[in-house]
């Protein structure tokens, strides 16, 4: 049943092409610019980034679990205000991340063997599923601010998972990467 009647509907398709694009294309290139030897822009130290990234994707990851709560309770305002609220950090994250992979050199991972292993699997998963969640986010979004009940939970059911683990990964490949900055 859809609930499409009531609400004006907006088409956001253009919208969340261009942006989707845009913003994994932005990301990519960021690691083509030249990098700022010294660690710091316009003499702040860039070093606190990553930092902050985990935690805009540890609060991203709060938000998503509280917003899929809230909305198995049916309480749409409230879950639409979690996803709001893990769109916000979502962006947050990007700018930072943007910032510090624009200025900054990547740091290898050090460790070797099994968690060498994991961590690449991790990581390699991560980027590509982050890439992906771009896009099927704001599809999401777009349906659910339509109130296309039926559309919005077919794709949900795959969105919510893929940003959780996106958002999980994001602190995990951190803790991972962290004693080699």
């Amino acid at each position: 049943m859809s609930n499409n009647h009531s609400v004006k509907q907006r088409n956001y398709n253009s919208l969340i092409w261009i942006l989707s694009i845009v913003i994994v294309g932005v990301i990519v290139g960021t690691y083509f610019l030249p990098k700022n030897n010294d660690g710091s822009i316009l003499g702040i130290e860039l070093t606190v980034l990553p930092l902050m990234n985990a935690i805009f994707n540890t609060f991203t990851f709060l938000f998503l679990v509280l917003a899929l709560i809230t909305i198995r309770q049916k309480n749409i305002k409230l879950h639409r205000r979690f996803i709001i609220a893990a769109f916000t950090t979502t962006f947050l994250f990007c700018i930072s991340y943007l910032t510090y992979h624009s200025m900054a050199e990547s740091t290898s991972y050090g460790g070797d063997g099994l968690l060498k292993s994991i961590y690449y699997f991790v990581l390699i998963t991560h980027i590509f599923l982050a890439a992906a969640i771009v896009p099927l986010a704001l599809i999401t979004l777009g349906r659910g601010l339509n109130m296309q009940v039926d559309k919005h939970r077919k794709i949900a059911r795959w969105t919510m998972p893929i940003w959780l683990y996106v958002s999980f990964t994001g602190v995990l490949v951190y803790f991972m990467i962290s004693p080699y900055y």
